[in-house]
């Protein structure tokens, strides 16, 4: 029996080409409302998930997005970038913004996908109601050119153990030290490396850390409903 993939692959790339297909299945997937509170368990049945919820976050929409464009026999790789919720950009109302300055660092999903010789950033996160609230919605994808990331990658150098014995020194931290450099883009070939990697990421947070990524989830989605109604 087809799946709800299936399904929805066959009807968005009925009767177009290749490439009026990745269009179609680009300005479908990025229509999808964004939403931060839909529970996904398991990263390798989340496009399913995200479908048959109506609604979902930029991982099962990146998912979904790589396996339907795989099926057109495009090549794509998951690219995971840091970021944090606190954008300037971004019209949030007091206490959300309150609330995102004090988030640690976030893991945003997008592809790569090859056209021609060229790798290029797709990024269906933001559906198109959202530019009202200053998200960088990509609201004419011609299938060729590069899409704008949903976030500012972060520049700073991110913490982390490396084997590199090249050491970069910052005034403000101890000489012995080790910093690898500016940490904005992992790419990934399969769902599993993909998850794993984001795993590793967001197991180090505290639990007065992931009460607070709660609470900013909860009131995130409730903003993003006044936003799509005007009432923000």
């Amino acid at each position: 029996m087809p799946s709800a993939v299936d399904n929805k692959f066959n009807e968005w790339t009925k009767s177009l080409d290749t490439h009026e297909s990745m269009v179609s299945i680009f300005e479908h997937i990025r229509d999808i409302p964004y939403s931060l509170n839909i529970p996904i368990t398991d990263s390798i049945t989340s496009p399913e998930q995200l479908l048959i919820a109506g609604k979902g976050s930029c991982g099962p929409k990146h998912y979904l997005l790589a396996e339907m464009f795989r099926k057109l026999n495009l090549s794509v790789v998951y690219a995971t970038i840091a970021f944090s919720w606190n954008d300037p950009d971004l019209r949030y109302p007091p206490g959300l913004r309150e609330l995102a300055a004090n988030l640690p660092v976030a893991y945003h999903l997008a592809c790569r996908v090859q056209v021609g010789c060229r790798w290029i950033l797709v990024d269906a996160t933001w559906d198109l109601p959202l530019v009202k609230a200053g998200f960088p919605v990509n609201d004419h994808w011609d299938g060729y050119s590069e899409t704008r990331c949903a976030v500012k990658p972060l520049p700073h150098q991110v913490r982390r153990p490396i084997n590199n014995p090249q050491k970069i020194e910052l005034s403000s931290k101890k000489k012995d030290e080790e910093f690898c450099e500016p940490d904005i883009e992992k790419n990934h070939w399969n769902v599993v490396g993909r998850a794993r990697y984001h795993r590793d990421k967001v197991d180090v947070r505290t639990s007065s850390e992931m009460e607070l990524i709660k609470q900013f989830n909860r009131d995130f989605d409730a903003w993003l409903v006044d936003v799509r109604l005007d009432k923000f």
